[in-house]
């Protein structure tokens, strides 16, 4: 099959992603991740799904989250839910899967190949249910970190697992973008320091 025919989707589970790449030591460039892809065949739809904690005056996932509307990716949010568990903590619940797991079913028929970005091992009947509708599935974790980011039985299931610190040369941010270290954080205006936060510091805290 040729790069041009081969059509993709691209699923994003933004909390597993985020906490993956953090894991490894970088940030994921969109803009450079969109662009691999679409180099690798037609990018019919490239969804990125994250949850927003309501009611909160200031999310710094929002500046992420307004960019990637505007530049070719197919956002999902939703509230999360907080509730009190046994011990009497407070506890985020912020699980994407089904929202995720229903539109890769409506799209499996449109597309030759799904690119995964999560290692939730929830996701391993969704992978083997597309597969039993003709599609490739590529899910992107890593083996690289201790423990792994990526449920056993999801990498075992997919066609391809390709680990994250492989593309970090192509979907890394360059560090260069980044704030000079010894320069003040107070010197950049305050929108410019917001802006650069690519998703709240508790997006993987998130209770599934």
């Amino acid at each position: 099959m040729s790069a041009a025919s081969n059509r993709i989707a691209l699923f994003i589970d933004g909390a597993n992603l985020y906490a993956t790449a953090k894991t490894l030591g970088f940030d994921i460039d969109y803009k450079r991740l969109l662009k691999e892809f679409q180099s690798r065949g037609t990018l019919v739809r490239a969804f990125y799904y994250t949850a927003i904690i309501e009611d909160q005056e200031y999310s710094s996932i929002r500046p992420l989250i307004d960019w990637l509307d505007y530049n070719g990716y197919t956002v999902v949010t939703k509230a999360t839910k907080e509730f009190i568990d046994a011990s009497g903590r407070r506890k985020v619940k912020g699980n994407m899967d089904i929202e995720l797991a229903v539109d890769a079913m409506e799209l499996a028929e449109h597309v030759d190949q799904i690119v995964l970005f999560s290692g939730d091992g929830d996701f391993r009947s969704l992978v083997e249910a597309v597969q039993r509708r003709g599609v490739r599935v590529t899910v992107v974790s890593t083996i690289s970190s201790q423990p792994p980011m990526i449920a056993d039985e999801l990498r075992r299931q997919a066609d391809v697992f390709t680990d994250l610190v492989e593309l970090q040369p192509k979907l890394g941010r360059d560090p260069s973008e980044r704030p000079a270290p010894r320069e003040p954080r107070h010197h950049a205006p305050q929108f410019l320091q917001r802006a650069t936060t690519m998703a709240p510091r508790g997006d993987d805290d998130f209770d599934d």
